[in-house]
């Protein structure tokens, strides 16, 4: 059974992101969203695999993909995505250096914080390894949006 404070942290993760949205435009979100919608569904995959090589663990006794790592998926990766796409895409330099910087906090910071909170834990992985597992979709991201322009015209 997941407690109250999982629930909240949950719902609020999915919700704030997806809010921020209404902030982005119509025609970002038109523009960026196949980008987001594929390293959403890579991020499915990744987080399965994660989940079955055992390199995080969440507090919760009952594993469940729903609960623990779904919302981290669907919650804030597409919109950041389609956030980082709207103000660097084209200067590829700034598109890597607000990836760095945002995967940094989640790596180094925000996984701190969950440890703290009682809901998620590194298990296999050390900050830097899970630096690396967040950053380099950053690079296929850049990339399916390229193509995505590409072919677009």
């Amino acid at each position: 059974m997941a407690t109250k404070r999982h629930k909240i942290f949950n719902l609020l993760f999915i919700l704030i992101p997806w809010l921020s949205l209404l902030f982005i435009g119509k025609r970002s979100i038109r523009r960026y969203s196949f980008a987001g919608v594929f390293i959403v569904l890579f991020e499915i995959l990744n987080h399965m695999y994660g989940h079955k090589r055992h390199w995080w663990r969440f507090y919760e006794k009952r594993k469940s993909f729903l609960r623990d790592e779904l919302p981290f998926t669907i919650g804030p990766y597409m919109p950041l995505s389609m956030w980082i796409l709207k103000y660097s895409y084209g200067n590829f330099k700034k598109f890597v250096l607000l990836n760095v910087i945002s995967d940094g906090l989640f790596a180094f910071l925000f996984v701190n914080i969950l440890k703290k909170m009682k809901i998620a834990r590194l298990n296999r992985l050390n900050h830097i390894q899970f630096f690396i597992y967040l950053h380099y979709k950053a690079y296929l991201l850049y990339g399916v949006q390229y193509l995505f322009e590409k072919f677009k015209r």
